[in-house]
C-alpha cells in the first residue's frame, strides 16, 4: 500500500530516500518535503509508523499501542510543534495525575501536574522535591532545546545546561537517597530515572529523574486519542500535503538503486544499517560498537473493569511505575543488568483509557505493560512475576483478566527490526548517541542518534536539518 501525496516533482531539484517509516524517518520527510525536497519513504511493512503503531491485538472494539505509549517528550517535540500535528488531526489526552508509583500497605507516590502540589502530597519531602525541580520546571523550554539538541551542536542555553549537569550527572539513587526521607519521594524519582534503562546507580540517571518530573509539572504525561498511530496518521497527512510519498511493503535490501539521490536517511539502528549493502559509511567502528540494552517483555491486557489499586489516587494515573521502593528498583534494575530476571521486575503501566475512552467498548479496560528483562530474556515465566507485581498493589487483578496479548524479545524484534533483541531504546540513554551524518549523502535518524529514544521525532529532525545544511 502506498501512502502518496503525489507525485510532486521538488521545487529544488533535490531528491530524498527515507528508509523507515517510524516517527523519524517520517519526520525527516517531512521537513525535507516542506523544504521543497522530492521525498520518497520506503517501508518494508504493510503500514507505516515502526514502533508508533496500535491495533486491535485483544478483539475488535479495542486499541493497544503496540509500542510507545504515553508520551512526555512527544508533547514537548520541538519538531512536532514545527509540524504543526494538532492541526493535522493529532490530540493529546491527560489524566488527572501524570504518574504514579504504588507503594505496600495502600502507600503511593503521586506526581501531580503542577511542582507544588506534588511537593505538598510529600509532606516534609516537598521542599527538597521542590528545591531540585524548581529550576528545570521554571526553565522547562530552555532546557528541552538543549536535551533535545543535535550531538554535533553547543548547548542553545549553556548556563541553563550547566545548572542541569551538576545535578542531572549523579546517580539517581545518590540523589534521591540524598534529598529524600520517604519511600514516596525516592520512589518517585528513582521509578522516572529508569526509563533509561539503566540501573539507578549508574551516573547521569538522575537526568531522566529530573526531566521526567519537569515534564509532568509543565506538560503532562499524555496519550494520544485513538492510540499512538495518530502521531503516525498526523505525520502522514503533513507529509502527503507537501507531496511526499510513503511506499509500504517495500523493503530495501542495498542502497545502490538510490545513488542518484542527494540524501539517504536511513531510520534504522546500527545493526541494520552495518548489514547494508551500498551504505558509504566513513567510518563504522562507532556502529560497530553500540551496545543495545535490556530486553523488554510486554503484556496488552484487556479486563472486564479498572485495575482494582489499593489506593484510588493510583487509579487517576496514565503511568503507573509498579515495583515497590527505591532499593526495591535498583535491585531488579542491577539484577537485569547482570542478566538475572528479578523475581520482583520494574513495570511501567498505562491506562490509557483513563484519559482516552475510544481504547475499549464499554464495560471493558485496555492495559498496557511491559518490564526490563535480561536481554534475550523470551521464558514465559516473565509474563507471571508482571500479573504478580500489578496484583501486589492492585489485589484482585488477575481476576479480572480476559485476555491477554504476550510480546517477548523475539516477537518484538520480529515486529520491527529496530527493537533489537528487544531494546526499545536502542542502546541505553546513558550511551553517546550517534552523530546523524554517516558518510556522503548518508544520514541516519533512529533511537540511536541524538537525543534517544522517544516519539518526539527529534532524530529525524536533526537528520534533515544536516542534510539542509549540507545543501545549504
Amino acid at each position: 500500500m502506498n501512502y502518496s501525496g503525489g507525485q510532486t516533482p521538488s521545487s529544488n531539484g533535490r531528491h530524498a530516500v527515507i528508509v523507515g517509516s517510524g516517527p523519524n524517518g517520517l519526520t525527516a520527510a517531512a521537513v525535507l518535503a516542506l523544504s521543497g525536497w522530492q521525498v520518497d519513504v520506503y517501508e518494508a511493512g504493510a503500514t507505516p509508523g515502526g514502533a508508533a503503531r496500535s491495533e486491535s491485538v485483544l478483539g475488535e472494539g479495542t486499541i493497544s499501542d503496540l509500542g510507545a505509549a504515553a508520551h512526555p517528550f512527544g508533547a514537548a517535540s520541538p519538531a512536532f510543534h514545527y509540524l504543526g500535528l494538532e492541526d493535522h488531526g493529532l490530540e493529546w489526552a491527560y489524566s488527572p495525575y501524570p504518574m504514579a508509583h504504588p507503594l505496600d500497605n495502600g502507600r503511593a507516590g503521586i506526581l501531580s501536574s503542577t511542582l507544588n502540589d506534588t511537593a505538598d502530597r510529600l509532606g516534609a519531602d516537598g521542599g527538597h522535591w521542590k528545591k531540585i525541580h524548581r529550576n528545570v520546571v521554571k526553565h522547562i523550554d530552555q532546557h528541552l532545546d538543549n536535551v533535545l539538541g543535535s550531538v554535533l551542536k553547543f548547548p542553545k542555553h549553556p548556563v541553563k545546561m550547566a545548572q542541569f549537569g551538576v545535578t542531572a550527572m549523579l546517580p539517581a539513587q545518590n540523589l534521591a537517597n540524598a534529598a529524600f526521607a520517604s519511600e514516596e519521594a525516592r520512589a518517585l524519582f528513582i521509578g522516572s530515572a529508569v526509563h533509561s534503562a539503566t540501573p539507578p546507580t549508574k551516573l547521569m540517571t538522575a537526568s531522566l529523574g529530573l526531566l521526567f518530573g519537569a515534564l509532568g509539572h509543565t506538560r503532562g504525561w499524555p496519550v494520544v486519542v485513538g492510540g499512538t498511530k495518530s502521531i503516525i496518521d498526523a505525520l502522514l497527512n503533513v507529509l502527503n500535503t507537501h507531496g511526499g510519498n510513503v511506499h509500504c511493503g517495500h523493503p530495501i535490501e542495498s542502497l545502490e538503486p538510490f545513488r542518484n539521490a542527494d540524501a539517504i536517511i536511513l531510520n534504522q539502528t546500527p545493526k541494520q544499517i552495518l548489514k547494508m549493502p551500498g551504505a558509504r559509511i566513513h567510518n563504522s567502528s562507532r556502529l560497530a560498537k553500540w551496545k543495545y540494552g535490556p530486553s523488554s517483555y510486554k503484556i496488552d491486557y484487556l479486563l472486564d473493569g479498572p485495575i482494582p489499586w489499593t489506593n484510588p489516587d493510583v487509579a487517576n494515573a496514565t503511568t503507573v511505575h509498579v515495583c515497590g521502593t527505591a532499593d526495591e528498583i535498583a535491585f531488579a534494575e542491577a539484577e537485569v543488568a547482570a542478566g538475572k530476571m528479578p523475581e520482583r521486575p520494574f513495570v511501567i503501566v498505562c491506562q490509557q483509557q483513563l484519559a482516552d475512552p475510544s481504547r475499549a467498548r464499554e464495560g471493558r479496560h485496555v492495559v498496557w505493560a511491559y518490564a526490563h528483562v535480561p536481554r534475550g530474556f523470551v521464558d514465559k515465566r516473565a509474563s507471571a512475576l508482571i500479573t504478580a507485581q500489578i496484583d501486589r498493589f492492585a489485589p484482585g487483578f488477575r481476576d479480572r483478566i480476559l485476555s491477554m496479548a504476550e510480546h517477548n524479545a523475539h516477537n518484538l524484534e520480529a515486529w520491527n527490526p529496530n527493537l533489537v533483541g528487544g531494546d526499545i531504546t536502542a542502546g541505553t540513554a546513558a550511551l553517546r548517541r550517534i552523530q546523524p551524518r554517516l558518510g556522503p549523502g548518508l544520514y541516519m535518524a533512529s533511537a540511536s542518534n541524538a537525543p534517544g529514544g522517544g516519539v518526539h521525532g527529534m532524530p529525524g529532525w536533526w537528520a534533515a536539518q544536516a542534510v539542509l545544511n549540507d545543501h545549504h
